[in-house]
């Protein structure tokens, strides 16, 4: 079904296809029956697939990560295709219209992205206005966020501190993101100082909270290991949740296109099998150097099972699609989840 429907929409530009895609989804979700439909054919229930994380049951541990539904206009719809969780965002405190256009690129031969998009989104509040439509038996909700393009780094923690209160009744866990290569000097507050200073602070909003939720940080997948040993002792120190490993990259390397061509892309963040190996090297390094200390969500270039069994075998509690799922499909949902049950099976026995 799906391989049918790519055909169309990769003759589209990326941005374009995205919309449509969107709007395919909305439109199936009140033709009596596709809603099931959808459910019998990608979605899987089973006991080992069952994960408890950060406090939080998960269905099953294949996610969706932000990005694709920033503003969260599908998030129940995604549940559907067998997700378990759905990250939405990020968001920003303001509405922003992004980076100029074209921000999107396929590279095809690489099944890989570049995007440049530059947080574009309506705002953390029409997103958690459409939050509070969230059915009960839907997929578990994040909620990833940003600062404004405008906001100076000095004043990134107010943007971070909004956004989490006006999110915090209708998401299930939060995610701050520091590592998009999209928005200008965005990463540097991946650096010690100021990474445990803002991490600190939403920690101490969160403590104020009678029902807490989980903290996680998303962190590039360019670090050297001198900066995810910062990274390991900032996350023990302020004793957040987990991280996610990885964002997108600002490499390169092993692209299946000319110099020229790869210049015509211009910046942005590279997704997709080209990150695959780096990502699960990131989790691997995370969960060895910091004895298992915390939880990681495992996200980069899952295209196959194999791909996400690495992930999960190098030490990812969960992990989340979003380039694989554009070029494989809800199938790819199902076929990692009926691999994870065989393979939760095998160790329990």
């Amino acid at each position: 079904m799906y391989s049918i429907l790519k055909l169309l929409l990769f003759r589209l530009n990326p941005e374009k296809a995205h919309h449509v895609t969107f709007s395919l989804i909305k439109l199936a979700n009140f033709i009596p029956g596709l809603p099931a439909l959808f459910r019998g054919l990608y979605k899987i229930e089973h006991p080992s697939l069952k994960r408890t994380v950060f406090g939080l049951d998960f269905p099953n541990p294949v996610g969706l990560a932000a990005g694709l539904d920033k503003d969260a206009l599908v998030f129940n719809e995604f549940g559907n295709f067998g997700f378990g969780a759905v990250e939405i965002g990020t968001v920003t405190p303001k509405a922003q219209p992004g980076n100029d256009k074209p921000r999107l690129f396929r590279l095809i031969k690489n099944e890989a992205l570049i995007n440049r998009m530059g947080f574009n989104n309506k705002g953390v509040k029409a997103a958690a206005e459409r939050l509070k439509n969230r059915k009960r038996n839907g997929p578990v909700i994040g909620g990833n966020i940003g600062k404004n393009k405008v906001t100076e780094n000095e004043n990134a923690i107010s943007d971070y501190e909004i956004c989490f209160n006006e999110l915090f009744d209708v998401v299930d866990y939060f995610v701050v993101n520091v590592s998009s290569p999209n928005t200008p000097n965005l990463r540097a507050l991946q650096d010690k100082e100021p990474l445990t200073k803002l991490l600190a602070h939403v920690k101490g909003l969160n403590s104020k909270k009678t029902n807490p939720k989980p903290i996680l940080l998303k962190i590039a997948p360019d670090l050297t290991n001198e900066q995810l040993d910062e990274i390991i002792d900032i996350v023990i120190q302020t004793k957040i949740d987990g991280v996610i490993a990885t964002n997108t990259t600002i490499s390169r390397e092993g692209l299946k296109y000319t110099a020229e061509e790869i210049a015509a892309f211009g910046a942005g963040g590279l997704s997709g099998k080209p990150l695959t190996d780096r990502s699960t090297e990131v989790i691997r390094y995370l969960k060895t150097k910091s004895n298992n200390a915390f939880p990681v969500i495992g996200v980069g270039g899952i295209h196959n099972a194999k791909d996400a069994l690495d992930k999960i075998k190098a030490g990812a509690d969960l992990i989340q699609l979003y380039t694989g799922f554009i070029y494989k499909g809800p199938a790819l949902v199902k076929e990692i989840n009926k691999e994870l049950i065989k393979y939760y099976n095998a160790k329990t026995n």
